[in-house]
């Protein structure tokens, strides 16, 4: 399962496309392009949209494995395969007020968990908080997207997801594979700077960064992969070759922080909802390798209100993230930043310079449109 990135982009994202072969391309649309796409497949105009939104999110943000590189490699499956329902309504299963249950019932996630974060800021707005669980999910994207649509309206919003039946990671120690990668975001606003957004996969790489660094032919740095033995493994395609497995975040070292935390996904995301789990007895049959499929994913999707609560939330905020720009770096050409602030100028910058796309993904996508006769993206310059 394709999840986003882990704490800092410029250590964990994928590496800029070079300059000479970027394809530059109005984020208008790309997105247009998506939902024309999403829509073929029977997706209402207005989800379609959405979801169109939370998957250009990753080629907006920087982390490009997670953006257009799976259309066609995850999503337009799932719905192609009948694992995800275009047009299905998700069913309150509970409702407690400031807590509600839903079935997805197979609903596509990257517009399933925006509409639970805006269901659960609905009821923030009421409580002071809103949870939202959710069972019957499928893939969300970016969980980090979703996230932010808490923090636009004043709140502080929280998303964490499992991968359903699908395990990829090994428990510390342990000889079949057991947990998802398991992604954990959290957004707030921060003032007049850039909202904070922490948005983590708990193993130490996603597996959407692993295949994009096999697909273009480039080694890992060490402390994403290992052999059976623990010892680093750098070849990117020794993980689905079943040669190499994830490592947790922290290393070996502190391999129990990441496990711990994925756990805590688990335990949120999906015993809460009663969705899949990944720490199942079926599970102990497996040979070390991924195996299961990514169905009955849960959602944990809470939105918290401060401003319910009491007053002068905004402010501090804004003294708060204010005083980390303010301390002095130790290497004055790294000014001290936070998660969320890089990603916010890349978003402005693509918003305003187009969205960079390697050629061979601009090729995949012309392609995607031939084939479902509608317009496909045209870089800059040629599009008018």
């Amino acid at each position: 399962m394709n999840h986003t990135t882990a704490l800092h982009p410029a250590a964990h994202a994928a590496p800029p496309v070079p300059s000479e072969r970027v394809v530059r391309v109005r984020y208008a649309d790309l997105a247009a392009f998506a939902a024309a796409l999403l829509a073929g497949r029977g997706m209402p105009a207005d989800r379609a949209e959405a979801a169109a939104r939370a998957l250009c999110h990753g080629d907006l943000a920087g982390p490009r494995s997670h953006g257009l590189a799976n259309l066609a490699r995850l999503y337009l499956p799932l719905l192609d395969e009948g694992r995800a329902d275009p047009a299905a309504e998700p069913e309150v299963l509970a409702d407690r007020g400031a807590t509600v249950l839903w079935d997805a019932r197979r609903a596509l996630g990257l517009w399933a968990a925006g509409a639970a974060m805006d269901l659960a800021a609905d009821r923030a707005e009421r409580y002071g908080i809103g949870l939202v669980s959710v069972r019957g999910g499928t893939h969300l994207g970016c969980a980090g997207h979703h996230a932010l649509r808490a923090a636009d309206r004043g709140m502080v919003g929280l998303v964490a997801s499992n991968c359903g039946a699908q395990r990829i990671a090994r428990p510390p120690g342990g000889a079949v594979a057991m947990l998802g990668t398991n992604p954990l975001a959290v957004a707030a606003p921060a003032g007049p700077h850039p909202p904070f957004l922490l948005d983590m996969s708990t193993t130490a790489a996603p597996t959407g960064r692993i295949r994009q660094a096999a697909r273009e032919g480039r080694a890992l740095p060490e402390g994403l992969l290992c052999d059976d033995r623990g010892a680093p493994v750098t070849d990117p395609a020794a993980f689905d070759a079943g040669r190499a497995q994830l490592m947790w975040l922290g290393g070996e070292a502190g391999r129990y922080k990441g496990f711990g935390l994925g756990l805590m996904v688990e335990v949120l995301a999906a015993l809460v909802p009663g969705s899949g789990l990944g720490p199942h007895p079926d599970a102990l049959s497996g040979d070390g390798r991924p195996s299961g499929r990514d169905d009955d994913i849960g959602f944990f999707v809470a939105a918290i209100a401060p401003g319910a609560l009491r007053g002068g939330a905004e402010d501090d905020a804004a003294r708060l993230f204010g005083a980390l720009l303010d301390c002095p770096p130790a290497d004055p050409a790294e000014p001290v930043r936070y998660p969320g602030w890089h990603e916010h100028r890349s978003i402005r910058e693509r918003m305003r310079d187009g969205v960079p796309i390697d050629p061979e993904l601009h090729a995949e996508l012309t392609a995607l449109a031939a084939d479902a006769g509608v317009a496909p993206p045209r870089p800059m310059g040629e599009d008018r």
